[in-house]
């Protein structure tokens, strides 16, 4: 429902709410708040050093995110705070879930250029200083959405079955 502009006829599909596919907006964003959780875990379990902790990400080279689609998530993360504040403003909620499903969809998308192409990975053992820079723009992509979810009252879970 929160898809849908306040004056815009609603429609509503039980069938799509209970399906568990990208689909069914709300749980595509949980989808990828839970991949960032996975990706966070997964990094603490593979990569001995890197440590996760806020200033340690914060201090991050983030100059090694050069891929376009790396610096594409910070574009629209950066929009984040004037989305929010236009959304409140307006009394639009709709705006806050169209926002979150983008952010989704380039995390997705992210996601499966790295699986296509092993340079992109978010985790590469054999260098710490790349993967804590991709650790520290997964945790923020995983910040937005879990605070998106919440303004929206939709749950954040670590984890998806």
């Amino acid at each position: 429902m929160l898809f849908r502009k306040a004056d815009a006829p609603l429609d509503f599909d039980f069938e799509k709410v209970q399906e568990q596919s990208k689909d069914n907006p709300v749980f595509y964003v949980q989808y990828a708040y839970a991949r960032t959780a996975s990706v966070r875990r997964q990094a603490g379990e593979e990569v001995s050093g890197l440590a996760l902790d806020t200033d340690s990400l914060a201090a991050a080279d983030f100059l090694f995110l050069d891929d376009p689609s790396e610096r594409g998530l910070v574009r629209i993360m950066a929009d984040w705070p004037r989305i929010l504040t236009a959304a409140a403003r307006d009394r639009e909620p709709h705006k806050v879930a169209f926002y979150l499903h983008d952010l989704a969809s380039a995390f997705h998308q992210h996601w499966n250029k790295g699986k296509e192409l092993p340079q992109l990975r978010f985790i590469r053992v054999d260098d710490i200083a790349l993967s804590r820079a991709r650790i520290g723009l997964v945790t923020a992509v995983g910040t937005v959405l879990k605070r998106g979810l919440q303004v929206l009252g939709v749950e954040a879970p670590e984890e998806m079955y």
